[in-house]
């Protein structure tokens, strides 16, 4: 059974290979192929390629011109790689940020972006305390959106239409005593992080660490990355989160806001 098992599986891997070296052939043609042109160049048979070429094409990564037959690569490719180098020039934008916020808090700072229900850090400057709590969250790492200060703000940024179609019939998992396990409550809060311009996270997704976080905005007024600062409960007090460092981490976010663009003002409520 097992054997059998490890074989399903390196067949899926070898399917993946394959695909992946479909695409690199088409981008590297840098025109539409016919399929025997593609399948000569991967060194496949025709009928493994179509197999491959049929998947693909149903998930928009592959497009066939309907007039020659010829296949190339689809628009969904080009949406992705964009995303990834704005992903990469968000972080060359927001490294100096990220440093002032250490520079005036110094506590970690974090740059991130929404994935799905998932947040990923895309910058991180690390504070030079003595004491550092070692977090979760990493350049490159994922972590839910839902229980932590960073997602909850980008998640905030959504309507409502789309946050229902992302929690439908989702089961959130609970991290800490302090996570929010269910997706109204969620819905609740993300609605008061909309309203007051800023997210908290008191120890949601790692026990006994705080977090403040603000939105980044581009020219067109879109939430497009959240920056925050976390530290742990004994130096991140309730004084100094509610009353410093949350007008900390809004200032720098609205300076990093304006570098890509964003000319209004955030409207922060406190409630």
């Amino acid at each position: 059974m097992a054997k059998g098992k490890n074989n399903d599986e390196n067949k899926k891997v070898h399917a993946v290979e394959r695909a992946l070296d479909i695409m690199d052939a088409l981008a590297q043609a840098g025109v539409p192929m016919a399929i025997t042109e593609l399948a000569e160049r991967v060194n496949l048979n025709v009928s493994t390629v179509h197999r491959l070429l049929s998947t693909l094409m149903t998930k928009n990564y592959i497009e066939q011109e309907p007039d020659t037959s010829r296949y190339k690569l689809g628009l969904k490719l080009f949406a992705m790689g964009k995303t990834a180098l704005y992903a990469k020039d968000l972080q060359t934008i927001g490294h100096p940020f990220l440093e002032k916020l250490v520079n005036r808090c110094n506590e970690t700072a974090n740059l991130a972006i929404l994935d799905g229900r998932d947040v990923v850090y895309i910058g991180q400057v690390e504070s030079n305390n003595m004491v550092i709590v070692r977090m979760f969250a990493k350049v490159g790492s994922r972590g839910p959106a839902h229980a932590t200060g960073s997602g909850k703000m980008l998640l905030s940024s959504l309507s409502d239409d789309e946050l229902d179609k992302l929690f439908a019939n989702v089961k959130l998992e609970k991290y800490t005593s302090e996570t929010i396990d269910d997706v109204e409550i969620l819905k609740k809060e993300l609605k008061r992080i909309r309203k007051q311009g800023y997210a908290i996270d008191l120890g949601e997704r790692d026990e006994g660490v705080r977090c403040v976080s603000a939105p980044i905005r581009n020219h067109e007024g879109k939430v497009v990355a959240a920056i925050s600062v976390s530290g742990p409960h004994t130096r991140v007090t309730n004084y100094y989160l509610n009353f410093e460092l949350v007008d900390i981490v809004l200032e720098v976010a609205q300076e990093m806001s304006k570098c890509l663009g964003y000319q209004g003002k955030e409207e922060v409520q406190n409630i």
